[in-house]
C-alpha cells in the first residue's frame, strides 16, 4: 500500500493538517483533519465503534481529482 499525499490545507498554520491523501491500493481517500470532540454534534451522529469523525474544510475539495474533472486517474 502506498499513499500519496494529494494537497494539504493552504491556510493552515506551519504547513500542518488538513491533509487528503490517496490509498493506491483500495482506492479511498485517506483524510487527515480536525479531531471532533463537541459531545453536541457528535450526539446528532451514529458512528460505530471502528469508525471515528473528522472536521475537514471545504477547501479542501479543490484536492479530490473528480472535483478537478477526473476521475483520480492522476493519482493511480
Amino acid at each position: 500500500m502506498a499513499l500519496h499525499m494529494l494537497g494539504k490545507d493552504p491556510d493552515s498554520k506551519n504547513g500542518g493538517s488538513p491533509t487528503v491523501y490517496y490509498d493506491d491500493e483500495t482506492g479511498n481517500y485517506v483524510l487527515q483533519g480536525w479531531k471532533v470532540s463537541d459531545a453536541a454534534r457528535l450526539a446528532q451522529m451514529s458512528i460505530p465503534e471502528h469508525e471515528t469523525v473528522i472536521e475537514f474544510p471545504a477547501r479542501m475539495m479543490q484536492f479530490f481529482p473528480e472535483v478537478k474533472g477526473g476521475v483520480g486517474d492522476d493519482v493511480r
